[in-house]
Order: C-alpha cells, then structure tokens, then sequence
C-alpha cells in the first residue's frame, strides 16, 4: 500500500510538471518567436518480487516471467518545437525581420553571442543594429572596401548608420547621350540662332553645371552643327575662367575648327562704309565708319562707346552713341542673326583674290571688315598686296564655327557619323581644361536620327550612357534603408545612388533543438547542439530567407494545449484518488487494532 501511495506522489508531480509547461505555452501564446515546449513521461522504476526463469527440460516445467511492481511515473523530456514555423505578423516596421527556414540571428552583448528568432530590431544611438528589448547588437558580415561586396567573415555588429553612410559621395559626370529626332523643317533648327540643347553634368566635388549646345543646320540639309555656346554654373552665370581664374576659350572645349556649308550674301556700299539700308532696323540705315570701329585692322574694345549715324523716321541720319558691341549686334540681327553676333562675324564671303580678279577666296565678314577698315578709300587684302572691292553683294558660302558636324542618311533619316566618319559616334566635352574637379565627358549621338516630326525636333542631352553608367552626382543624404530577403542591407539616398552597408549572418544548428534558452527569446549553443563557427552561414543556402515589416508569432497551438491541459487534468486527479484510496486501505488496516 506504501507504494502506491509513493506512485500517486510521483505521478501527481510529473502531472504537475507537465502543467507547468503547458501553462508556460499559454503564458508565452503572444510572444515574438517563442517555441512551445511539450514534455514526455517514463516509467521511474520497477520493484522485482520474482526475477523470469527459463523453461526447465529435465522436469518438464516451462519458464515464468519476472514479477515487477512499478513505483510510478517521471518527467522523461521535455522538448520544444523550435523548427515549427510561427505564422508572421505584419508590424510595417522596416527594421522587424522575420525569418522563413530553421536558422537563427545571431547577437552579441559584446562578450558573447546568443541566438534568437526574434527580430524586433531598431537602430541604436551608435547606428548599430540592435534587439529592442535587450539592445544586444545584431551580427553579419561587413562589406570589402575593396570589392565592393560582402566579405563573408567573422560576425561583427553591423554599423550601419555611420557617419560614412550617411552621406554617399559625389563623382564627376564621365559619359552623356543626345537622343531624339531632328526635323529638318523645324525653325528652331534651321534658324540663324540654331536648336539650343542644354547638358547638365557634376564635377567631381558634386556642384552641377550646365553646357549649353547650338544646333544649326547645314545648306546640306542631311548635315548639322552643333556648337558650345557656353558653360553656365548652378548659379546661371558664365564659366570664363578656369580652376587658376585664368580666362578659358569656349571654342577650345568641344570640337574643333570647322566649316559648314552656308548660301546667301551681305551688301556693302563703299560710299560711306555703310551695310545694305534694306536690311537694317527695319528698313532703315545704319551708318558704319570702319576707321572708328576698327583700329589698324584690330577692332576696339567692345564696350568702346562711339557716335554712330542711324537713320531715323523721316529718312535723316542722326548721332546716336553706342558701344562697339551694339552697333555688331543691330548689324548681326539685321541678317537674322539677333543674339548671335560671333556665328554671323564667322560667316565666310567669297571675295576676289585681287581687285577685278574671278579668282575668289574665303574670309571671314569679321577678317573681310578688318582688311577693309585698314584703309579708308583703298582698303587691302589679307596679304597686304591687293585691294578689296568694298561695294556689292558679297556671298556667303559657309560659316566657320568651332565644333563638330553631325550627319544624317538622306534616304533613311538615321545617324550617319561625325564630322564624316560613320564610325565615329561620340565627341569629347574637354572640360580637363578648366582643371580642378572637372573630368572629360564622352557624349554619344547614335541614338539621334533626321525624321519628319511635324516640324518639331525632340533632340535632347542627358548624362550617363544608355545604361545610366558616368552620369555623375551630387552629395547624397541617406533617405532610407531596406533590407533584402537574403540579409543584405542597402541605403538609398536623395542623389539616386543605394549602397551596399553590410549583411545579416545567420547561425544554423545540426540540432537546434539542443539550444539552451537564456530568456529574452534568446538560445545559447550547447554541446548536443552543435557549436556556432563565428562565421555563420547566408540564409538563403539552406533555402530559407527574411521577410521585412513582420515578425514571427508564437507556434502555440492553444487548441493542442487546451487539450493536453484537459488530459493533465485528469491524469492529476486520477493520481490524487490513488492516494485517497491507498489512504482509505492503511485506515482500515490500522482499524484492525480495534
């Protein structure tokens, strides 16, 4: 009878263990990650009254089993279904990973590492990636300054709001594109004033720029100019000097010199030195001395201010001051060339070699005007030996520029080569010459072509190449960071750039179920485990992979823990009659006595 009271004992407190369990299950039904336990009861021991015998051949007896009296029930293991999947739960914090597959974080307190499968991360004061509830630092692996990628090594906590990565640095725009269509009938084009294309580019420092192009077409209609008319800064003003403030030419940076085919004519009376009435100011006559504008064959300073003879409403010419420059612009914008004084100076004119001579040659209106200003009456030619004819029409048969030409097939509208060379696609934008920050900018036009576009060209420059490669950029400021179903990290920041900040390791185990809970959701390798290498493993070799904005529930099933609690139940109360039953059988051997 003692014994079966000793067995209602064991078995109410191996009920009672198992109660604890469950009721740690339940407790722990909304907690982040958390693995249910379940435990499983053996036999403690057996008394032996009669040990078996075997079958007995001399006296014919068979053998007999052992007679054994069980003393009760123990907690055999206790085991938690660490590998069960909980089902995830949407937090919408970028920082809350989830992990899909067996494997665990790994953190550090900074003298050990622990492992868990609650990712309720944040960003600490230090940038480091940490665990909210502990602040234990989260580990990966960083990147290889210099590769650029990961570099799979011991675990260290992940930084990954640096100062360094905070900012992503700038770099010089090295490539750029012109793409579109180019309508030979549009006016913006065939005007004297061209197609303005603007380029926007970084130098290395991250200040933007701007190089403002000129497209202007050829008398060959299946060729094109395109001109640098000017750098501006990201103020709106010129650049006309360099990194040392020394003046830059503007004709020296793309291209070169060049001539493009060019008909119509200028008109000049010898009488006064004056250009065609029917052409100026709206039909009226500007009076040009050549002995005033041009010292010697040099032309003053153009802001030198002068009299000048303009004829006014009732056909009567009258002083008017102005500077050089003035009286080059209304005489350009007379000839359609308003606002581009420098392209109608560089128109050549066909003259005569010598006076009364049908050999011709080509000068510059700017060199023609020169050589007539040398002598009032009898001006001379370039060559000093002979003298101009200063009355009539002069021809213009092209416009010297400095630049590259652009060419077009006739017969299918499509990009034919530069200055000539079907192979030839790109030029060079020879910034290096400002010095400083400046990189030299390949600029490709094989993705322009000559179509009918109704009149209207869609020419365009962009920096970068197709693929977006040399574009250049400012100063970045991280905008945001986002984590990769394999673990990596990247920022994204305000220049368009993203970057490589690190990787989040991830620990596997032969058997995770022999991790040993240290509380706050965290495990500690043991030697039934298997040991953790320090390095870790990428979570998507063992198929698995990480989820941002969720976390892991709880695998509880309260169904399955609702009734493993209705069964514990009984199992405890079945014990407890044991005891009252055995107590009931002792009183009535005591009331013997009686």
């Amino acid at each position: 009878m003692m014994r079966s009271l000793y067995s209602g004992v064991a078995g109410l407190k191996t009920h009672q263990t198992k109660m604890d369990v469950i009721g740690n299950n339940i407790a722990n039904v909304n907690t982040a990650a958390f693995k249910a336990s379940s435990i499983t009861f053996n036999e403690l021991m057996s008394q032996t009254t009669q040990r078996a015998s075997g079958p007995n051949a001399t006296t014919g007896t068979g053998g007999t089993n052992a007679r054994q009296i069980g003393l009760g029930v123990k907690s055999g293991a206790i085991n938690i279904n660490i590998t069960g999947q909980g089902s995830a739960q949407s937090t919408g914090n970028p920082f809350d990973i989830m992990i899909t597959g067996e494997n665990f974080f790994v953190v550090s307190d900074g003298l050990q590492n622990f492992f868990t499968r609650d990712g309720s991360f944040y960003v600490d004061g230090a940038g480091n990636l940490a665990m909210t509830s502990t602040g234990y630092n989260v580990m990966g692996w960083q990147v290889d300054p210099d590769t650029g990628d990961i570099k799979q090594d011991t675990v260290s906590a992940l930084r990954i709001m640096s100062a360094a990565n905070m900012t992503y640095p700038p770099e010089a725009t090295s490539l750029a594109n012109m793409s579109g269509i180019i309508d030979k009938h549009d006016t913006d084009v065939t005007s004297a004033n061209g197609k303005v294309v603007n380029l926007n580019f970084f130098d290395a420092v991250g200040y933007e720029y701007t190089a403002r192009f000129v497209f202007r077409q050829s008398g060959n209609v299946n060729e094109y100019s395109l001109e640098l008319e000017k750098i501006l800064d990201s103020t709106g003003e010129e650049v006309t000097t360099d990194s040392a403030g020394k003046p830059i030419d503007i004709t020296a940076l793309f291209g070169g010199a060049s001539k493009q085919y060019k008909s119509g004519s200028v008109s000049f009376d010898d009488t006064n030195y004056k250009w065609d009435a029917g052409k100026l100011m709206r039909g009226k006559e500007i009076v040009v001395d050549l002995s005033k504008m041009y010292d010697g064959g040099t032309l003053k300073a153009l802001d030198t201010e002068l009299t000048w003879q303009y004829e006014n409403d009732k056909g009567a010419n009258v002083d008017v001051k102005k500077t050089v420059q003035d009286c080059l612009d209304d005489i350009a914008a007379a000839y359609g060339y308003e606002g581009s004084t420098d392209d109608f100076l560089n128109l050549l004119v066909n003259v005569p070699k010598d006076a009364g001579s049908k050999d011709m040659t080509e000068l510059t209106i700017q060199a023609m005007l020169a050589n007539l200003s040398k002598s009032q009456g009898a001006p001379v030619a370039t060559g000093d030996t002979a003298t101009l004819p200063t009355t009539g029409k002069f021809e213009t048969v092209g416009r010297s520029f400095t630049g590259i030409k652009i060419l077009f097939d006739g017969d299918t509208g499509k990009f034919a080569g530069v200055n000539g060379q079907a192979t030839n696609v790109s030029s060079a934008l020879n910034l290096s010459i400002l010095g400083g920050n400046f990189s030299n900018i390949d600029i490709d036009f094989s993705e322009t072509s000559m179509y009918n576009n109704k009149g209207t060209s869609t020419i365009s420059a962009t920096k970068g190449d197709a693929d977006g490669y040399g574009m250049g950029r400012r100063l970045g400021d991280m905008i945001g960071v986002s984590i990769q179903q394999d673990g990596r990290i990247y920022a994204s920041y305000d220049n368009g750039m993203t970057k490589l900040l690190g990787q989040i390791a991830t620990a596997a185990f032969a058997n995770a179920s022999g991790l040993e809970k240290q509380g706050d959701n965290l495990y500690s390798a043991t030697l039934n485990s298997g040991e953790f290498n320090g390095i870790g493993v990428d979570i998507t070799a063992n198929g698995g992979y990480m989820s941002t904005g969720q976390l892991e529930m709880s695998n509880v099933d309260l169904s399955s823990e609702f009734t493993e609690m209705i069964t514990t139940q009984r199992g405890f109360q079945a014990n407890s009659r044991i005891i009252t039953v055995s107590d009931t059988l002792l009183e009535e051997l005591t009331n013997l006595k009686r």
